[in-house]
């Protein structure tokens, strides 16, 4: 089964303007998450819990990140997609931590509206 993905916010425009090899990589990571597998490149990201991971490719000496969950059964939701600007130290960067908590908050929330519907609707 192939979850679909849900994009939380500008993530998929942001993706979408990285180098063609780096989208090729995360874009593959996050279709081995919809397929529920695991890409070698996504690592757990600190902080967040099970099923929140981070995927990191280098390009031309630049560093992209995606960060994504594959907490909820009937998505994968990307979170956020971002080029590390910093040269000092490999720490995702507080404000990308913060922006990626409130849309994990998000689909929480979305998720939770999803099975209050269905239940209402299966009794």
């Amino acid at each position: 089964m192939l979850k679909p993905v849900q994009w939380m916010g500008s993530s998929r425009a942001d993706l979408k303007r990285f180098p063609d090899p780096v989208r090729d990589r995360i874009g593959f990571a996050i279709y081995r998450a919809q397929r529920g597998r695991r890409h070698r490149d996504a690592k757990p990201l600190k902080g967040f819990g099970a099923g929140t991971v981070e995927v990191v490719a280098r390009h031309d000496g630049d560093t992209f990140r995606a960060v994504y969950t594959v907490r909820f059964e009937t998505a994968v939701d990307v979170l956020h997609a971002f080029q590390k600007k910093a040269r000092r130290g490999i720490a995702t960067p507080k404000p990308a931590l913060d922006l990626i908590r409130r849309r994990a908050d998000s689909g929480s929330a979305r998720q939770a509206r999803l099975i209050a519907g269905v239940r209402r609707w299966t009794g």
